[in-house]
């Protein structure tokens, strides 16, 4: 009854639905119908034309309903084309039809068919031609035959599946893409044109090449191919990482006119300024080596003075180059330009500490208690942000890196107490540490965190020895104390360390790497010079300098280069002045800068680096005092890790 009910209802909609076809025909131009429309019609002749023929009983032969049917689908084609889209569906569903999906697949599935079969029809009456002509036909060539037909029906049978029928938009495909990597994307390059497009997209291989640490600065548009890009720096990387373990490179020497002593130098990318006893001044660009501004002149005050002061500090960015001098004065220049200096100021005692920011327009001097901080404003004139006075001497200055628009942030170093200095705070110096008999020894900061080692005597001595403490800038709180060695900390690199990792060196000719999150060390080396006077770590390698009379006090390295400086302590030896009678001192005595570069590709001997061919087991010679070791190494004839 209900099977009676529901027929009759879906005859009564059908009635509706022809009657009022006339009202809801939509006005459009002849010969250009809307093809989803199209769609569905064709759907529905096609679902007709499957329909079950009438019964015998309703008075018709086989003939007669093919006929009618015939008609009946064609004044239903007509019909349906001047029908709106929404009725093809209503009558699709009243008919008790599935997805119109799966009657196209089946509709290309029977056609495909068609098609290869007659194809293979014509193919099979020329091999039957063939084995006619030949009187023994190879079996083999039949399976053959046979197995190169089942194929080409399988991929008739895979491109029936309408997957490659679906348009995604390129913006979201490349969505999807920029979670694969190398290998999966020469993978998926391999799979059609279409997406292999997608995966050679530059934007893809700029945002790898960039997150691999190669050409951060650049745009997308500044490389025409990223990804042969990013496959020449990952071939250079592999290059330069072979020659710092084999130690093979390539040497220069930074030399300046004789008669002058080396008084102190620093580094900064490309950059490495030197401070000598005769007041002069000297910028290299390791780049361009014959830049106009490798040559700073010293401020009028100064180099009108008999003899003219020493330079006691030196310091540079990429923007800025700074000294000091031991009259007082201290002397700003631009890298760009060198020349004239481009700010001076003067302090009434000599100063004792200097320290540039190390990527902003920020530079720091302590002579004696006194602490003056500089900078520069939006309009490029420097000025005095602020001054203070500290109860004691200060020993260290490093200024924050990482700060931006927020101005400098200096933590300092005097005695035992340890300071942050912010000229916005305006009300002087806050203690970050203070230990009464506990001196601090180095002084190391990142954008968050500052360490210092401090040095125990007494009963704290029986409390595991020296300690570096670790502070948060944010909270002020101490977030790890490690170390429990019986020498002093001399140097330490918070830095340039990698992430919750720090190096430091120690009076005991020993290096150690820390691990600030387990508080315990990674690995402890012993280098072969007396004593750690500098040292700095990347995630793969550890470079130390030191020595005694004549130590490597300044180390710094990038990616591909490695530049050290031999600064002696006394500043007048015999022999290293233009007048004196005797000039066969040793230029160590005078002070060198060694250039070293591991980009070039060179296997002789002759290339290997001087300071590398130390076996760290000869206890004499010189090699100018330089340790290079990679972190993990076990070197020959070193001592135990304690």
């Amino acid at each position: 009854m209900a099977e009676d009910e529901l027929a009759a209802f879906r005859e009564r909609w059908k009635e509706e639905l022809t009657s009022d076809r006339d009202e809801l025909r939509p006005v459009q131009p002849g010969g250009h119908r809307d093809l989803k429309n199209s769609y569905f019609e064709n759907l529905e002749n096609l679902n007709e034309s499957r329909s079950p023929s009438k019964e015998a009983g309703d008075g018709c032969t086989e003939g007669e309903a093919r006929v009618e049917g015939g008609g009946g689908r064609a004044s239903a084609g007509s019909d349906s084309e001047d029908q709106p889209q929404y009725v093809s569906i209503a009558r699709s569903l009243l008919d008790g039809r599935t997805s119109p999906l799966l009657d196209r697949i089946q509709e290309e599935r029977s056609r495909r068919k068609r098609q290869y079969q007659s194809m293979t029809g014509v193919c099979s009456a020329s091999l039957q031609q063939q084995r006619l002509q030949q009187q023994q036909p190879k079996r083999k060539v039949k399976k053959d035959e046979e197995l190169l037909d089942q194929l080409i029906q399988d991929l008739n049978e895979v491109n029936d599946i309408p997957f490659f029928d679906i348009e995604l938009p390129y913006e979201l495909a490349l969505k999807i893409f920029q979670y694969l990597g190398r290998a999966e994307l020469g993978r998926c390059a391999q799979v059609s044109r279409a997406w292999r497009a997608l995966a050679e997209d530059g934007v893809l291989w700029f945002r790898m090449c960039t997150a691999e640490g190669h050409h951060r600065e650049a745009s997308v548009s500044d490389s025409p191919c990223w990804k042969s890009t990013l496959r020449d720096c990952r071939s250079s990387a592999r290059t330069v990482r072979s020659n710092w373990k084999n130690r093979v490179g390539s040497i220069s020497q930074l030399q300046f006119e004789l008669g002058k002593v080396l008084c102190d130098v620093s580094c900064s990318d490309h950059f490495v300024l030197a401070g000598y006893t005769s007041g002069d001044v000297r910028l290299w660009d390791t780049l361009h080596w014959d830049s106009p501004a490798s040559f700073l002149k010293i401020n009028g005050l100064s180099a009108n003075s008999a003899p003219r002061p020493h330079v006691s500090h030196v310091q540079v960015n990429s923007t800025v180059a700074a000294a000091a001098y031991e009259d007082g004065c201290v002397d700003l220049w631009s890298t760009e330009t060198g020349g004239q200096p481009i700010h001076h100021y003067q302090s009434p005692e000599p100063v004792q500490v200097l320290a540039l920011s190390p990527d902003g327009a920020a530079l720091g001097s302590a002579a004696g208690a006194d602490v003056r901080l500089v900078g520069a404003d939006d309009r490029g004139y420097w000025r005095e942000l602020c001054r203070a006075r500290l109860p004691k001497s200060v020993e260290s200055l490093v200024l924050v890196p990482g700060r931006g628009q927020q101005g400098p942030l200096a933590a300092l170093s005097a005695g035992e107490d340890v300071h942050l200095l912010d000229p916005r705070w305006g009300g002087g110096p806050r203690t970050l540490h203070s230990v009464y008999g506990h001196p601090v020894t180095c002084l190391d900061a990142s954008d968050s965190q500052v360490a210092f080692g401090v040095k125990r005597s007494g009963w704290a001595m029986h409390d595991g020895g020296n300690k570096i403490h670790v502070c948060s800038l944010e909270t002020g709180k101490a977030v790890a104390c490690v170390g429990d060695s019986l020498g002093d900390f001399t140097c330490i690199d918070l830095r340039d360390s990698p992430p919750h990792l720090l190096v430091c060196g120690n009076k005991d000719r020993r290096v150690t790497v820390f691990d600030l999150r387990a508080g315990s060390s990674v690995a402890s080396l012993y280098a072969h010079h007396l004593g750690v006077t500098a040292v700095q770590a990347d995630d793969w390698k550890v470079v130390s300098g030191g020595g005694e009379g004549h130590p490597v006090r300044r180390v710094r390295f990038n990616t591909s280069t490695l530049v050290t400086a031999n600064v002696p302590d006394d500043k007048s030896p015999r022999g290293a002045c233009i007048t004196d009678d005797d000039l066969t001192a040793h230029r160590r005595h005078r002070g060198v800068i060694c250039h070293y570069d591991f980009s070039e590709d060179a296997l002789s001997q002759d290339h290997i680096l001087p300071i590398c061919r130390s076996d760290y087991i000869e206890s004499s010679g010189y090699n100018y005092n330089i340790g290079l070791a990679v972190p993990y190494d076990r070197l020959p004839g070193s001592r135990p890790a304690l």
